[in-house]
């Protein structure tokens, strides 16, 4: 009989059994690592509403070309460190850059200094 591969079986193979996810970069501060978001629709037992759930990986990024907001494709990968388990396989799509911002140089303006109230200034401002 002939097998019915899926997209998930083809994806298994082409890497040796490891799982692969496509996610969404939240961090890129740490060197060599990314903190990647992972979101699935999931659906509520008891209700029957889909929910969003999201899971977090840490994953290696070896030339810190991964930047906050990209695409990215993670494979699993041997245990790196404490938390990471996860490799950055490729970028699928980088973040939007919103326009640059034009710093503009301000003229500074001394704060007002306060007089000190005196009976002259009390007796004007009740006349008033």
């Amino acid at each position: 009989m002939a097998e019915i591969k899926t997209g998930a079986t083809k994806e298994l193979e082409s890497h040796g059994g490891r799982r692969s996810e496509v996610g969404i970069v939240t961090s890129d501060v740490r060197q060599k690592t990314i903190k990647v978001e992972i979101k699935r629709l999931v659906k509520h037992p008891r209700y029957g509403k889909y929910i969003f759930r999201s899971t977090n990986l840490h994953a290696h990024d070896e030339k810190n070309e991964a930047k906050k907001g990209d695409r990215v494709e993670v494979i699993e990968t041997r245990p790196l460190s404490k938390q990471k388990r996860w490799r950055l396989v490729k970028i699928v799509e980088r973040a939007a850059v919103l326009g640059q911002l034009e710093i503009k140089e301000v003229e500074e303006v001394a704060p007002k200094k306060h007089e000190p109230v005196t009976e002259v200034a009390v007796a004007e401002a009740k006349a008033e």
